[in-house]
């Protein structure tokens, strides 16, 4: 099986190396005859964004041949996608090619229109742009990759490796997926359901802002239980006013903005302590550990066991 992987001046390196490193791994490790190629507008040579320059690159034609063509990411101003580039992977689309828009890629993959009415998924930076370029996209913030079998798309970055080797499992099998995982030392199989991890910051505001202040407090206090009306007390404020400086702030409502600071230091403490899930429930102001697996089941698409198993960063972990 042959990949035609798109290069385009910009790329980063990591972008282009994911599809290569996890397709070329099946070959080298006996598992079937795979192989990748870097094909560009116009052959030749482009520059990744890292500075170097790529040279001896095949032109569009080299992905007539090919049974996967991926699109690894995409151009930083999220351009529209060009008239060239879009015959191709409608033409190949055509042929029973299986297209693959890897994080940003899935933009060049919307804008031919092979996403129209699915669901899709790219990078949680590039929602918005998709987002209003394509709104009969069905646009999943809570998973890591999508596969149509035809159309795959994956989240933001590394999790594009996880789609490859998805790719690899639904072709070989679970025991070539593992095989070529182990021997690039990384996780086999992350779900597709799992959720793009999102770091959410408290908002800079000046240091006499009563939101601030109480912002503040609410991060010291999480254990404790968090009342509109105990933080509008807090704030010193009704709880009219309270509700509506609070989303103006912040952009959501005090209840919800509460409940995502206790699940980032319950994702904290799992990441680096060994703390019991009933501990770190307390801690975190959730009350009992039901509660803090349904929040987190909801927010993340995945359990906090699961989350602790796959993000431990305790230094004595190997």
């Amino acid at each position: 099986m042959h990949i035609a992987v798109y290069a385009f001046d910009g790329v980063t390196m990591f972008h282009l190396a994911v599809p290569q490193m996890v397709f070329d791994e099946v070959g080298r490790q006996g598992l079937g005859e795979w192989t990748t190629g870097l094909f560009s507008d116009s052959g030749g040579s482009i520059r990744t964004a890292e500075g170097y320059q790529l040279a001896g690159l095949e032109g569009p034609d080299a992905a007539a041949g090919a049974d996967v063509v991926v699109v690894p990411s995409w151009f930083d101003d999220g351009r529209v996608l060009g008239d060239p580039l879009r015959t191709l992977l409608l033409d190949t689309h055509r042929r029973g090619v299986t297209i693959l828009g890897l994080c940003l890629g899935a933009i060049a993959v919307a804008d031919a229109g092979l996403l129209a009415g699915r669901r899709a998924v790219t990078h949680w930076q590039a929602f918005a742009t998709l987002g209003e370029r394509h709104p009969d996209i069905l646009l999943d913030r809570s998973v890591l990759y999508i596969d149509h079998g035809d159309v795959m798309t994956s989240a933001g970055t590394a999790s594009g490796l996880d789609a490859c080797l998805h790719l690899v499992r639904n072709r070989l099998g679970a025991d070539a997926a593992n095989t070529v995982a182990r021997s690039l030392v990384v996780a086999p199989h992350r779900d597709g359901g799992q959720a793009q991890y999102i770091e959410h910051p408290v908002p800079q505001r000046s240091a006499d802002d009563p939101i601030a202040h109480l912002l503040e407090w609410a991060l010291g206090n999480l254990r404790q239980p968090l009342t509109i009306d105990r933080l509008a007390g807090q704030a010193h404020m009704s709880r009219r006013t309270f509700v509506r400086a609070f989303r103006a702030a912040t952009g959501t409502t005090p209840s919800a903005w509460i409940r995502s600071r206790r699940l980032d230091a319950a994702r904290r403490l799992l990441e680096t302590t060994d703390l019991s899930i009933d501990h770190i429930a307390a801690d975190c102001g959730f009350g009992n550990p039901v509660t803090l697996r349904q929040n987190f089941a909801a927010a993340f698409s995945t359990t906090p066991t699961d989350y602790r198993r796959h993000f431990d960063a305790r230094a004595e972990r190997v």
